[in-house]
């Protein structure tokens, strides 16, 4: 009995999916967490006549981890610009071969600038005790989300290099995002 790509990739694919799946509950509820905070800013400014003191710096705080993973999400679904655009029209080894050499750049970016320079950018704010001026938290809790994407990317840049290995298609086709059609 001769394995196909598809025994060899079952437990990775459930895995990323089991992966995607609790990134895009994260990214939910902190969309919803960002809706609420921005809802009771407007309520006390407008309202109330008071403005809340702290809800526009966790506004800025949660953009900024919506982002970033909103990032990583992308990457997963394929939804950013560009990473299509250049295997749209290829086909065979070429289109393998431009996947493996995409997914190696992405994997070595998230590696060194997120994973490597945002450890650094915590440990950083977390030794010179940076605080927010408004909630008062340390800076690198708020940091920590650049190594968390970064490790994220990476994950996702493997699964996308073994599939591409193993002739499959780089991306499921329930998430595919294509700017080409």
């Amino acid at each position: 009995m001769q394995v196909t790509g598809n025994d060899q990739l079952g437990w990775l694919e459930t895995l990323t999916a089991t992966v995607a799946r609790i990134l895009g509950m994260i990214l939910v509820m902190l969309m919803s967490a960002i809706v609420l905070d921005v809802t009771w800013q407007v309520f006390t400014r407008f309202i109330l006549r008071d403005p809340s003191s702290f809800t526009e710096e966790l506004a800025g705080f949660l953009l900024i981890w919506i982002g970033l993973l909103g990032a990583s999400y992308a990457l997963y679904t394929r939804a950013h610009l560009g990473i299509d655009i250049l295997t749209a029209r290829l086909e065979g080894v070429k289109k393998r071969a431009a996947e493996i050499i995409i997914a190696v750049v992405v994997l070595l970016f998230a590696l060194f600038v997120l994973v490597i320079g945002g450890l650094r950018l915590v440990n950083l704010t977390f030794t010179l005790h940076q605080i927010s001026p408004a909630m008062g938290i340390p800076m690198g809790y708020v940091y920590l989300v650049l190594p968390v994407t970064g490790i994220l990317m990476i994950y996702f840049a493997i699964t996308f290099i073994v599939r591409a290995i193993l002739k499959e298609q780089a991306v499921p086709e329930e998430h595919a995002v294509s700017g080409i059609e």
